[in-house]
């Protein structure tokens, strides 16, 4: 063999040995990508398994919370009034007195003082709730505030005036609860 088909020869086996390497490391290569893969595979497996129940969590928490409401506000309408009933009881108990006392001593006269100190007593606790009586007489009239039931004539108030109050009307706090029963002139 000729000097130069060796160098030609020792050119193809380096080469070869070289691609041969080539093919070693990228066959290399190809495995640890797929065991990364593998890995990359089973981490984001993990990770949806974990948001999955992170979600169910949330769901049963949120189911948790909406029937937990629920039992609040029904239990808030069953009781609402409670407060108010025993700020009434006091009342109540005064009206027995002032009724046994009339009956035992026969006195009328201090059974209307002791009625007239219990409705005070009333006014004063119905006010405490926000509760306010409507003044009506010489106002105009306004259909959200009064109920008309008649119109009269007036030489006093000119027309469309408020001229008597024939059932009282009330707001609680800023709504109407009744409005009051009038007659304008007309």
């Amino acid at each position: 063999m000729s000097t130069k088909e060796q160098q030609n020869e020792a050119v193809e086996t380096e080469e070869e040995v070289m691609a041969d390497g080539q093919d070693a490391q990228a066959a290399e290569e190809a495995v640890l990508e797929e065991n990364g893969e593998d890995d990359r595979y089973a981490e984001l497996v993990k990770q949806a398994e974990e948001y999955g129940q992170r979600y169910l969590r949330a769901q049963a928490d949120f189911d948790n919370f909406r029937r937990r409401t629920q039992k609040e506000k029904e239990e808030l309408r069953q009781y609402a009034s409670m407060k108010l009933i025993g700020q009434l009881l006091p009342v109540v108990d005064n009206f027995e007195r002032a009724v046994a006392a009339a009956t035992l001593n026969g006195d009328f006269e201090s059974l209307a003082k002791g009625v007239d100190m219990i409705f005070r007593q009333l006014e004063q606790t119905l006010e405490q709730e926000g509760l306010k009586a409507m003044k009506v007489v010489g106002e105009p009239f306004n259909p959200e505030f009064h109920q008309a039931i008649m119109q009269v004539e007036s030489d006093e108030h000119e027309e469309g005036i408020v001229v008597e109050e024939v059932q009282k009307g009330y707001i609680l706090k800023d709504k109407v609860l009744r409005p009051a029963m009038v007659k304008v002139s007309g």
